[in-house]
């Protein structure tokens, strides 16, 4: 028994190497996609998410895109100075505070997005497309456990 042991923590040894490096090259190529339009990748994911999902309050765009309330902010500030998005208030409940995305912004991403999404499907070309699904249903099998331990 000892034996089957180690060698499944040295799978899952493997694993987290080959999952970290795959993260990271795929990464490095898309976050350099994104400084090509001129955004930080926190203001392009911010900008993302409120392009595809529409108004959102600022507490829920950090569990989105996985940044922190305090980069949230300071991202934020950033786009609406750019023009990019605007802060508005709920009708119903004054705490909270709805990001929208601006006709500017709109403007950017209906310029910019095809492109992005091009650049990212040619990152993941290695796999198939049922390649892709399978892949996206382990992660999220991954993910889910690894919140559970």
């Amino acid at each position: 028994m000892p034996n089957e042991l180690d060698k499944e923590q040295a799978t899952s040894l493997k694993l987290f190497v080959v999952l970290s490096k795959a993260y990271r090259t795929v990464m490095d190529r898309a976050v350099k996609d994104m400084k090509e339009y001129g955004l930080s990748p926190s203001e392009f994911m911010v900008l993302e998410v409120l392009y595809t999902k529409g108004q959102i309050p600022l507490q829920q765009i950090g569990e989105k895109i996985l940044i922190t309330s305090g980069s949230i902010t300071y991202n934020i500030d950033k786009l609406e100075k750019k023009g990019y998005l605007k802060r508005v208030p709920c009708k119903d409940d004054r705490r909270v505070i709805f990001a929208e995305i601006t006709a500017a912004g709109k403007e950017l991403f209906d310029r910019i997005f095809p492109d992005h999404a091009a650049t990212i499907h040619g990152l993941t070309r290695a796999l198939s497309q049922d390649e892709k699904l399978e892949a996206v249903e382990l992660l999220k099998k991954l993910g889910k456990g690894a919140e559970e331990s």
